[in-house]
């Protein structure tokens, strides 16, 4: 199974030849790279992928010895990603997840899901999933918050699934999983953004109706994107269509970037992402 190594830094020469160097001489296999230079802001990007045998902290070290001083250097051994899902009363995408970590068709394993209505609860116990039920009702937003927080802490997972989670997010809980919380949001963004974004794109007459996978930051649907799709639609299709339709992109477009996220191959970077193959 890979490892693999994931380095941004100030860009400066011979980067690579140092990189590959210490994998060399600690007698791992490079089975691939990418790499990619902003020169905008003169920022390295490397993913490298290896196998073989090494003490990873000395590994660590190692790499960051030969690097700039603001390397951030993450070393990911082949492991499931752990994921909390978040969700309301959409079943779409919460369903294609379930169904994908029971075939491992991503290289995730849901720990539970959070729900804000009950609505899901079943579905989730077709699957034997832990469902935790915490509703908003009576509760200032920040509140209901903390409540979710601590469910979410209980499992620490490595990333928070947005999955038709229909409640707007205060900055501080954006913060404090930011890198960590993807939302699938239902429409092309920056197009129609907010709420009821299909009903927005029949009032335009739109062509073309999508969805946007991005993490999640204290700006409404602003977050890094990961990945989009579209799909044709026409003068025929009523607004409640164009809802139905845009479900089966929104699932697909969520599924994908997924799989990239979790297979180590993205990078958040001022506000957009760097993705490797």
């Amino acid at each position: 199974m890979e490892t693999v190594i994931k380095i941004a830094c100030q860009d400066e020469k011979g980067l690579v030849h140092k990189i590959t160097g210490i994998l060399f001489d600690n007698l791992l296999n490079v089975t691939r790279t990418n790499e990619f230079v902003d020169d905008a802001f003169n920022q390295f990007f490397m993913r490298i992928s290896y196998v073989g045998n090494c003490d990873i902290v000395q590994l660590h070290s190692e790499l960051k010895s030969v690097l700039p001083q603001d390397a951030i250097v993450h070393i990911i051994p082949p492991t499931l990603k752990r994921v909390v899902l978040l969700v309301t009363k959409e079943h779409h995408c919460l369903g294609d997840l379930l169904i994908r970590s029971q075939f491992q068709d991503l290289p995730f394993k849901i720990e539970a899901v959070i729900g804000n209505h009950a609505v899901l609860q079943g579905l989730c116990e077709q699957f034997r999933m832990p469902f935790h039920l915490i509703q908003a009702d009576g509760l200032s937003r920040e509140d209901h918050e903390k409540l979710v927080q601590d469910q979410i802490d209980t499992y620490n997972p490595d990333y928070i699934v947005l999955a038709k989670y229909m409640r707007i997010l205060t900055p501080a809980f954006s913060a404090k999983y930011l890198g960590r919380m993807i939302n699938i949001h239902h429409s092309f963004l920056p197009a129609f953004v907010g709420a009821k974004p299909y009903q927005q794109a029949f009032d335009r007459g739109v062509k073309i109706i999508g969805a946007t996978a991005h993490f999640v930051t204290d700006d409404l649907d602003e977050g890094p994107i990961i990945c989009q799709d579209v799909v044709a639609v026409n003068h025929t299709f009523s607004a409640k269509e164009m809802a139905k339709a845009g479900k089966d992109v929104e699932k697909i477009v969520l599924a994908n970037a997924l799989k990239m996220v979790f297979e180590d191959r993205v990078f958040m970077h001022q506000n957009k992402t760097i993705i490797f193959d």
